[in-house]
């Protein structure tokens, strides 16, 4: 193994160049067991915890290591384990808050070039949710291109083409079957040897199947998608690493039901750019698009320039946005205190 080959470049290197102890080696996390991970190394693969005092500093689910992230740990003499001593600085991250109601980060995939946001063109296609997954592609730092399977089962491809592109906002959109081996050739340009690519998607749009296309075998199993409903079931249990044939990195994940956002703002400007430029033409600066004189965004919506729907959606998020925002300074004061009463009570022993 040769963790060049895993996307190890200059940008972590030269972080790796801060630990001088001897017996410190970089590896990858490909794979996490309840705080136990699968890491790649120069060495093979280890089985590695993180320290007492990594776990000890961690304040949030931020603080531990992610499948994707770059790691720096010590292997145990004469065994197929290490212990993990720090996560180096993430060139990039997909983020989104944990399912229910608690106000936690959950790290889906980290130090990724490009995500594939994965959509298949049949009755489940919901531009909603691509509107979702473009803001928090945005907010990583990777590389959006939107990806519509199944095209072998959609009556009419270029109509959905439309419908996709008007909220793509310039991003790639490539339809494909990997049943008729079509658009693969558009695809194989994203998978450059050291890069990765991410895989995001619901349960049942062909993550799995695109997977096993790519690898040359079946890796993962492939479920049929609920005929009642045109939904899936979830094929790919828990996030990993794979590395393809030809040297690219993949992270494929389980299907996502729930996709709440995490730390959007950047990326609601990049995914709606288009209702954010009209809206500079408003007539009151702080226009809410709703009833006011000379709001430029409702001129367009009566011009059939620009979806209701879209603006609904728009405004959906924001306040799903603001809302997280409050509930996020809230769990920062409570994580300060416990910092400081952990801090206190390991003084006092």
């Amino acid at each position: 193994m040769n963790i060049n080959q895993f996307g190890f470049n200059e940008f972590f290197q030269v972080q790796l160049q801060a630990f001088e102890m001897n017996d410190y080696i970089a590896g990858r996390i490909s794979l996490e067991h309840k705080r136990y991970y699968r890491v790649w190394t120069d060495e093979g693969e280890l089985l590695c915890e993180v320290s007492g005092k990594l776990d000890f500093q961690a304040a949030n689910r931020e603080d531990y290591p992610a499948v994707g992230d770059w790691v720096v740990l010590q292997r145990m003499q004469g065994e197929e384990k290490g212990i993990i001593h720090a996560i180096l600085k993430r060139k990039s991250k997909f983020s989104r808050k944990i399912a229910g109601i608690n106000t936690e980060e959950q790290i889906v995939a980290a130090n990724v070039d490009t995500v594939f946001l994965v959509n298949s063109l049949n009755d489940d296609l919901n531009l909603r949710r691509i509107e979702r997954y473009l803001l928090l592609a945005w907010e990583s730092g990777a590389n959006p291109v939107i990806i519509l399977t199944k095209v072998d089962l959609c009556a009419d491809v270029e109509q959905q083409l439309a419908l996709v592109k008007s909220v793509a906002m310039g991003v790639p959109v490539i339809p494909i079957s990997v049943l008729n081996e079509v658009g693969m050739e558009s695809i194989a340009t994203y998978l450059k040897a050291g890069d990765t690519i991410a895989l995001l998607g619901s349960s049942g749009v062909g993550k799995s199947t695109l997977t096993n296309y790519l690898l040359g075998y079946e890796k993962q199993k492939v479920h049929q998608i609920r005929e009642d409903d045109a939904k899936g079931r979830h094929t790919t249990t828990h996030r990993e690493l794979i590395l393809l044939p030809n040297g690219a990195v993949m992270i494929d994940t389980p299907g996502m039901r729930e996709l709440q956002l995490w730390d959007s703002d950047k990326g609601v400007s990049e995914s709606f750019a288009d209702i954010e430029g009209f809206a500079d033409n408003c007539k009151f600066r702080d226009c809410t698009h709703h009833n006011e004189p000379g709001c430029a965004v409702k001129e367009m919506i009566a011009a059939g320039l620009l979806e209701e729907a879209r603006l609904i959606s728009y405004k959906k998020l924001l306040k799903e946005l603001a809302y997280l925002e409050r509930r996020q300074d809230l769990k920062k004061q409570s994580e300060e205190r416990k910092h400081w009463k952990k801090i206190s009570k390991a003084a006092r022993k």
